[in-house]
């Protein structure tokens, strides 16, 4: 696993060469509207992570935007494979709808989640914690026809413009209806099961009120096959404006209640290629014959958990959002959105793949056997070497629910604008770990669950499960915590062009306050089931001990500030330059232990800093746009891993430089983007044995190139997305080869307003692993990881109206 194939060389190279070409190449004739539509927008106004609206070549930021039509060229299936095309992030979208590991820049994604990068949906966050353990911001996120692009800010003042987003921010634009238009699509699932249908129409109510609204409903099995209906639910979006003389005001509403499959790490040889058994692109250890576990609730109660749900995020917002020019070149905006939010994190995770005799007699003595709990062979004994022993990350997320405020006044100077600015929001963390132990079969499609029994026949399991608890881990994970976070934000920003040269700075205080409890595992004798005999399981049940829980009341504090100037050269050459401070307040993994038996906080363990530095390049010609960045920075970075049962303390440096470009030529369009990182683990206070190191997942490259040709009724294209190789873990043992994954569409008019469009997800069917739990190659060969999906086609069936 130490070379990159001939075939990902070439494709790094056609990259570059495209980039060089195009450097060199004679202008030619394309339109304006190909270049608005197509390609990087030099004149669009920036609206995420700034205070004052400025063209993407008059300002001091590295920003992209992608339209629904050019996010279709790469044929995503999920919200974080959509994010794959944005330069700079590293958007391990292997987990499903949601769970994805999402990392710009190099900053790093040591437990999970996005930990530096806030997700937005129309310039609020979506979480106010990107990380937080199993409520990923992506999984309360979901992109459909109502979407009218997604902007985002790498660095720049994404440290003082946003709370907790020192490396970046994404944000969902949806649409509002200012043109009157609407559409109707069905995507049908060639090769696996899957059936979704998005709508959405919007338009004018009279000549100063519009509207739009707009969703989508699915259901369907997903890219690997669970054995049952694992995707099924939808979204509902709408938003209402009226304007004014001097402003606008809009309200805004979301519905989101949908079930998705969650993948979490599966078996595999070292090498990605897969088990006798067990396919890596398209198997998983979801099955029919495993769909509920039982286990004592939050308050001791009997309670059930469904499979089926997954992830289950159940969102309700509300939200206004209101910008009015005032007397005396004033200008006010204010944004404000509550949201409640609940649901629900079911998923098997293999915490050991290994042989069957051992795994037995670690529960059940020495030469402990096993027979089938359910499935075509039930009661019949069990004669294969590898087993899986199963935990179930099963999670209640009771009331994620948040409320936030940003306020903006701004005094218009001539040629300078000063923003006064305040944020506030309140987000509440109160969840419930509820899980279990259960003995699988090592196999991809539906795979029974497994009975363990003494030598002298004492039955120590009850229908596959051997614990109410995870005693493999030390009854860690039966826990309970209710946090809420307040937080607050005041903000100064000035902004000033003088000739051809624009000059920015901002600075940010945030401070905040987290207060509840949090209460781990106390085991007990339980007779879960009822039926008056206490078996071997229930001897030891795992619960929340409420009696003894621990109270959480700490504050924090830090400031941010960020200074970019941006020269203009030429009409169509630019240069920029930023210096960046901030930092990012840690959350409920904190609750693992780092909270003390008072409730407070170490301060060096509250936040973590980021100091960044950024100089770019921006050039244009009629057919050509090319976006440079190089950057430097220098990350702290406290964590929890669940899966591990680890902390982190380190310090990261990463450089690097990040290009994107565009190209028209004829009724051809190119786009992509290539980022370089060198990274490094320069200090750790608890393994100094990985200073030096290399981060965990973190490749020399990452890359997408996406090409395609426009004819009168339709177009066709092939998208590449790739990564170089990177190590599993920190310790720098175990590398993973890197990948290239083609995208293949097509799209033809069926008449006016009719269109067909079919499209091809990893048309190769590429192994390309994303993350794994061991960091060397263990003595059976065989490791715990993600990988991307195998190819899976789809047909579009689209009405626009």
């Amino acid at each position: 696993m130490k070379q990159v194939s001939t075939y990902k060389k070439f494709i790094l190279s056609t990259l570059a060469i495209a980039i060089s070409a195009n450097l060199n190449a004679a202008e030619a004739d394309a339109t304006e509207s190909k270049e608005k539509n197509q390609g990087i927008d030099f004149e669009r106004i920036v609206v995420t992570g700034v205070v004052k609206g400025a063209t993407v070549m008059a300002s001091s930021v590295s920003v992209s935007s992608f339209t629904a039509e050019q996010l279709e060229t790469t044929t995503p299936r999920t919200t974080a494979e959509a994010f794959r095309a944005i330069p700079g992030v590293r958007s391990e979208s292997s987990g499903g709808e949601g769970n994805a590991n999402i990392a710009v820049r190099g900053l790093p994604v040591a437990a999970g989640g996005a930990k530096f990068l806030q997700l937005q949906e129309d310039g609020l966050p979506i979480m106010q914690f990107g990380d937080i353990a199993f409520g990923n911001a992506d999984i309360f996120l979901r992109l459909d026809n109502t979407m009218q692009s997604v902007e985002s800010i790498r660095g720049g003042s994404a440290s003082t413009l946003a709370s907790n987003a020192p490396g970046g921010i994404i944000n969902i634009i949806s649409k509002t209806g200012m043109e009157e238009s609407g559409s109707i699509a069905t995507t049908f699932g060639l090769d696996y099961d899957s059936l979704r249908t998005d709508f959405e129409y919007g338009g004018e109510l009279n000549d100063s009120m519009y509207f739009h609204v707009g969703g989508f409903v699915r259901q369907g099995d997903g890219a690997r096959d669970a054995g049952y209906t694992a995707n099924e639910g939808g979204q509902l979006k709408a938003n209402l404006t009226k304007e004014f003389n001097n402003g606008y005001l809009r309200f805004y509403f979301k519905h989101l209640d949908d079930k998705s499959i969650g993948y979490l790490p599966m078996p595999m040889k070292s090498d990605g290629s897969s088990l006798p058994g067990f396919d890596s692109n398209s198997d998983t250890p979801h099955s029919a014959y495993f769909l509920s576990t039982i286990s004592l609730g939050a308050d001791g109660q009997l309670r059930r958990g469904d499979m089926r749900d997954g992830m289950n995020p159940q969102v309700d917002a509300f939200g206004v959002e209101a910008s009015f020019d005032l007397a005396n070149d004033w200008t006010i905006e204010n944004r404000f959105r509550k949201s409640s939010v609940k649901g629900s994190f079911l998923s098997p995770f293999p915490a050991e793949v290994g042989n069957a005799a051992t795994i037995a007699n670690s529960i059940a003595g020495d030469n402990a056997t096993l027979t089938y709990a359910n499935g075509p062979a039930a009661g019949e004994s069990f004669s294969g070497d590898t087993i899986m022993r199963i935990h179930t990350f099963d999670v209640e997320m009771n009331d994620f629910g948040s409320i936030v405020n940003d306020l903006k006044l701004t005094k218009t100077i001539e040629d300078t604008s000063i923003t006064f600015g305040y944020y506030k929001a309140l987000q509440n963390v109160s969840m419930s770990w509820l899980w279990n132990s259960y003995l699988m079969e090592m196999k991809g499609d539906n795979a029974a669950l497994l009975n363990v029994n003494s030598a002298d026949g004492t039955s120590y399991s009850d229908n596959g499960l051997y614990a109410y608890g995870v005693p493999a881990w030390g009854n860690c994970c039966q826990r309970n915590y209710d946090i809420e976070y307040d937080i607050e934000a005041p903000y100064i920003a000035i902004s000033s062009q003088l000739d051809d040269l624009l000059l920015d700075f901002s600075v940010r205080h945030d401070s905040g306050t987290a207060t509840g409890y949090y209460a781990g595992a106390v085991q007990s004798e339980v007779d879960i089931n009822r039926d008056g005999v206490i078996s071997q399981p229930e001897k030891s049940v795992s619960s929340i001990d409420n009696a003894n829980a621990s109270p959480v009341n700490y504050d924090w504090s830090y400031n941010s500030y960020s200074f970019g100037a941006n020269y203009m050269l030429q009409d169509n050459l630019a240069l920029f330059a930023r210096v960046s401070h901030g930092g990012r307040a840690n959350a409920d993994r904190l609750a693992f232990g780092k909270i003390n038996a008072d409730g407070s906080v170490a301060a060096q363990d509250a936040i973590d800093e980021v100091d960044q530095y950024e100089l770019g390049v921006k050039y244009r010609q009629q057919n050509l746009s090319l976006f440079a960045t190089a950057f430097s920075a220098e990350t702290e970075e406290q964590n929890f891993e669940a899966t591990s049962q680890k902390f982190f303390d380190r310090v990261y440096q990463a450089d690097g430089i990040e290009l994107e470009a565009s190209y028209y030529l004829g009724n051809f369009d190119i786009r992509g983007n290539l980022t370089w990182t060198d990274a490094e683990i320069t200090k750790d206070a608890i393994n100094p044995d990985v200073v030096g190191n290399t981060p965990r997942r973190q490749a020399d490259f990452v890359y997408s190139l996406m090409t395609r040709y426009n004819f009168e009724q339709g177009s066709v294209g092939l998208s590449l997305i790739g990564t170089t190789d990177a190590y599993a873990q920190d310790n720098n043992d175990l590398e993973f080869d890197g990948y290239t994954q083609v995208n293949a569409f097509a799209s033809y008019m069926l008449s006016d307003n009719l269109s067909l469009a079919v499209n091809i997800n990893n048309l190769f069917d590429t192994t390309g692993i994303t993350e794994a739990e061991e960091g060397s190659i263990p003595d059976n060969n065989i490791i715990r990881a993600r990988t991307i999906n195998g190819r899976t086609s789809s047909l579009t069936l689209r009405y626009d109206f």
